[in-house]
């Protein structure tokens, strides 16, 4: 039996790369984020352009065109989320029907808003990545086009993290440099492989 565990944290607090981590330890991990990246490229683009006209170019969802059409707009991101996230779910059950007859012990859900949209219900445990605030704000406004008024609109949508921290089975402190998380990795990797 595939022990099914879900991964999750706030923006700029290291879950991409924790979750390579995962995968560099031949872990299979189903990236939500990359999901969506692939269904704005085929199987999603004609619902979403229906919904959001001319947010589509050359057969492809411009995600910065459909941002400047939900973002900070709750019932736009709640119909966005009607047609994306069945789509999420149904890659998501093939990823885990294949970690199954493949005989993986252990199988990670890397989903953002895990939390937020009850992901955690198809988990046996969840670990969330973490840094502290200071450490977050610093990754996140380094990134290209990020301002206040962006971040506070997406710490918004998001569960505060002293909640997940308070929910998760595993926190993993992503503030300590990269080796230091590997450990805790690791040692979640061992913890759960000897339960599946």
């Amino acid at each position: 039996m595939t022990f099914i565990l879900g991964l999750t944290g706030s923006i700029g607090m290291g879950k991409s790369a924790t979750a390579a981590m995962f995968r560099a330890r031949g872990v299979p991990v189903h990236d939500a984020d990359a999901t969506v990246h692939r269904l704005y490229a085929g199987p999603a683009v004609e619902a979403v352009e229906a919904a959001f006209p001319g947010v589509s170019v050359d057969g492809v969802i411009d995600r910065a065109k459909l941002g400047r059409q939900v973002f900070g707009n709750a019932e736009a991101m709640r119909t966005l989320e009607t047609i994306v996230h069945p789509l999420v779910h149904a890659a998501e059950q093939d990823f885990l029907a294949t970690a199954r007859a493949k005989g993986a012990n252990l199988a990670v859900l890397d989903i953002p808003l895990l939390y937020e949209t009850g992901g955690e219900r198809r988990c046996r445990a969840v670990a969330v990545v973490s840094a502290p605030a200071r450490i977050q704000r610093e990754r996140v406004m380094a990134r290209p086009g990020m301002d206040e008024e962006r971040f506070a609109v997406i710490l918004a949508r998001q569960v505060p993290d002293v909640e997940k921290r308070r929910r998760a089975h595993f926190i993993i402190d992503s503030s300590k440099g990269l080796d230091f998380a590997q450990s805790q990795v690791d040692a979640i990797i061992t913890a759960l492989s000897s339960t599946a």
